[in-house]
């Protein structure tokens, strides 16, 4: 009778194990938690791509609902985004998007948004990275929806596109900017 049990163990840790298997290939790997989600987001004090005399900072954005797209002149996928980002600041004006040049060489960075458009409501250039690392960036395109008390809500990695911005974000800034 204890030998029937004993068989029973391999089995209990082969389906044991099955289950973990498989709720991890349900999971989007772009979905990388982030331990700043719920927590204020990270000072900085940088200055603007534009003009290096002028500085950004999130205190500035306080009691508004922002967005922080993290982006690169050098970052292909960032190439692929930014029309989306562009139609989308278009038809929202109302909220700040606030870019992050990240890692990046400032005329580099002003060409390539001088050539694609600006949908940037002002950018924070970011040459050495630090910003970034604050923010837990692992790559770039990057983004963040920060509340009105300058909490981190969302972090959404890879390339915004218009199916994201309908079903993550949009609902995300129409709650926050009721307050809940």
């Amino acid at each position: 009778m204890m030998k029937k049990y004993l068989l029973l163990i391999p089995l209990s840790l082969f389906l044991l194990l099955a289950a973990f298997l498989g709720r991890g290939l349900g999971l989007d790997p772009r979905e990388v938690p982030s331990p700043l989600i719920g927590k204020p987001a990270p000072a900085f004090d940088a200055p603007s791509l534009d003009d290096p005399a002028q500085h950004i900072s999130p205190a500035q954005l306080k009691g508004r609902v922002w967005i922080l797209n993290v982006y690169a002149s050098w970052c292909v996928a960032c190439q692929d985004e930014h029309p989306v980002l562009t139609e989308w600041a278009r038809l929202h004006p109302g909220t700040p998007l606030i870019g992050l040049d990240y890692k990046d060489e400032r005329p580099a960075a002003q060409t390539w948004l001088g050539r694609l458009g600006n949908p940037y409501t002002r950018s924070v250039f970011d040459a050495d990275g630090r910003i970034g690392v604050d923010w837990g960036v692992y790559g770039v395109p990057e983004t963040f929806v920060i509340d009105k008390t300058g909490v981190i809500r969302l972090k959404h990695i890879g390339p915004l596109t218009p199916e994201v911005l309908r079903t993550r974000i949009e609902p995300l800034l129409q709650r926050l900017a009721l307050g809940a």
